[in-house]
């Protein structure tokens, strides 16, 4: 299926056009805005107030359990970061990269990804609620146990994530790829799927009753495994593509 050319694009790095200096006094006391800079714990402690880091290095540093609310990152190296237990409350990220960072444990509530790479990042019992993501890759990223209300994806790859019970009820998906990934116990009813994957997916004990899966991609579901969407609303042509995996020919 089509997706936004910010998948198949290299977002910029910040660590490409890295600078060898750190930050100096007059950057912590006066300028809310940082650009083009390697930022540490320390120094980020040091900021009292929140502000913007654009371009800057973070990469491997450990910002756990510290209180980084209402920041907003643009263009930053995040790969491998440890935000666990951190307080990320009304953050924004936009066009960062930040693979397999770690964000076990913290608090994401209302926080806003966009265009942004967090493959592989561990989200594990984070605290997602009125959480955003939109035109972001988050391929293999765990979301277990995480407390989600009203979070939203648009425009995303969720290949193989593991996503366990969180709840799409009434939701409109619009351009999410879910392939491969485990979306058991999700409750999906009465939500609508526009241009989605939901190939070769487990959908174990997840629910569907009234959804609108015309719009969803339901390739390497075997028949037997059908009955796991009961209640949803498919197309002609899927029902053909259901049963031909036994055999049978729809005319």
């Amino acid at each position: 299926m089509p997706y936004p050319d910010a998948f198949h694009k290299r977002i910029p790095l910040a660590g490409s056009r890295r600078r060898s200096y750190k930050l100096g006094m007059d950057d912590l006391s006066t300028d809310k805005s940082i650009c083009n800079k390697t930022v540490t714990r320390d120094e980020m402690q040091a900021l009292t107030e929140p502000g913007t880091l654009t371009n800057c290095n973070l990469e491997d540093e450990d910002l756990s359990k510290i209180d980084l609310s209402g920041w907003k990152f643009e263009l930053c190296n995040l790969r491998r970061t440890n935000l666990a237990g951190a307080n990320l409350e009304d953050t924004t990220w936009k066009s960062c990269r930040g693979g397999f960072a770690n964000f076990t444990g913290s608090n994401l509530s209302d926080a806003v990804f966009t265009a942004s790479d967090f493959n592989n990042a561990s989200m594990k019992r984070s605290t997602l609620e009125g959480a955003s993501f939109e035109r972001c890759k988050l391929t293999g990223v765990d979301f277990s146990d995480v407390k989600a209300i009203d979070i939203s994806f648009k425009e995303t790859l969720l290949i193989n994530v593991k996503m366990i019970g969180i709840s799409f009820r009434k939701a409109n998906l619009e351009r999410l790829d879910f392939s491969q990934s485990d979306l058991r116990k999700c409750d999906f009813r009465m939500a609508s799927f526009e241009n989605c994957s939901l190939r070769e997916t487990i959908v174990d004990d997840a629910r569907f009753e009234g959804a609108d899966l015309r719009g969803a991609d339901l390739g390497g579901i075997r028949l037997g495994d059908a009955s796991r969407f009961r209640g949803a609303t498919i197309s002609r042509e899927q029902a053909a593509q259901l049963l031909s995996e036994v055999g049978l020919m729809v005319r």
